[in-house]
């Protein structure tokens, strides 16, 4: 993986500071008491940065895609008791969500990112059985979950937000197979992929240069997002983001008319095995 590994945890400062924003709107879609604590000044300030660069498109996915995968996950909760969130970061699901009294939640991520939230939410109690998992995504990730108590023959839910764009093509499919080779049938992946077509717009290029100057370059997109799961024999439904976005009532500019052939996209991923 070519991405810093200071720059990746920063995107993590930054989403959460893009939730706690939201958490502050009357008309939010969801509310993340915690998230403000684990932005912090430098989530606060890559937030402003990102802002001036992109303006509000900057955040809108993020706050779209967190609505969509919380309601996703307590749907797929309703029959796995196990969730993997790969790439957890600052994620507060363990803390805000309503889990069922048996889930376990387990938060990947590298050991300094995990430490760092540790410290940041010392004294909170999570609604559920919460188990960090402190390795790299390169390393033997698999390994180390199934050390925790994950186990590969029950089902189990895996969410991948906001992370297959900063990992190169061949690292996407290493990290997929591993995930298929640890999924039960019943297992659900939940997965976002920016489109190629949002890889090329002239609105997304300021975003995408900044996030490359910070060593946090965008890497993979794909426009037929379902592929990737079906070559395991998954099945897989497709939402494109600007159905939610639309739905909530949060703006996406150009990519309102979900029938514009030339719109920049992103698309959510719901996989059963």
């Amino acid at each position: 993986m070519r991405t810093s590994q200071h720059a990746v945890a920063d995107t993590a400062l930054l989403v959460a500071a893009i939730r706690a924003r939201e958490s502050t709107r009357e008309d939010r879609l969801f509310l993340d008491p915690f998230a403000d604590r684990l932005a912090g000044d430098r989530g606060r300030r890559l937030l402003a940065e990102a802002v001036d660069t992109a303006g509000e498109q900057a955040t809108v996915q993020i706050i779209v895609r967190t609505r969509f995968w919380d309601e996703a996950l307590l749907r797929a909760t309703r029959r796995a008791n196990q969730v993997v969130i790969v790439g957890a970061g600052m994620d507060a699901r363990a803390y805000r969500m309503p889990w069922p009294d048996d889930t376990v939640v387990f938060e990947i991520d590298q050991p300094h990112v995990l430490s760092a939230k540790a410290d940041l939410l010392v004294g909170e109690r999570s609604n559920c059985r919460r188990i960090p998992v402190g390795v790299d995504l390169t390393g033997d990730w698999p390994a180390a979950v199934e050390s925790v108590g994950f186990n590969p023959d029950e089902p189990a839910v895996w969410l991948l937000e906001g992370l297959l764009q900063y990992l190169d093509e061949a690292a996407v499919h290493v990290l997929l197979e591993r995930i298929d080779a640890l999924s039960a049938p019943g297992s659900v992946l939940l997965y976002e992929v920016v489109g190629e077509t949002l890889l090329r717009s002239p609105s997304m290029a300021p975003l995408l240069r900044s996030m490359a100057e910070r060593g946090a370059p965008w890497l993979f997109g794909s426009d037929q997002p379902e592929r990737l799961v079906t070559r395991y024999g998954w099945s897989a439904v497709v939402t494109d983001i600007a159905e939610p976005a639309r739905r909530f009532d949060r703006g996406f500019g150009p990519a309102d008319s979900i029938a514009a052939t030339d719109a920049a996209r992103g698309y959510f991923v719901e996989a059963n095995k």
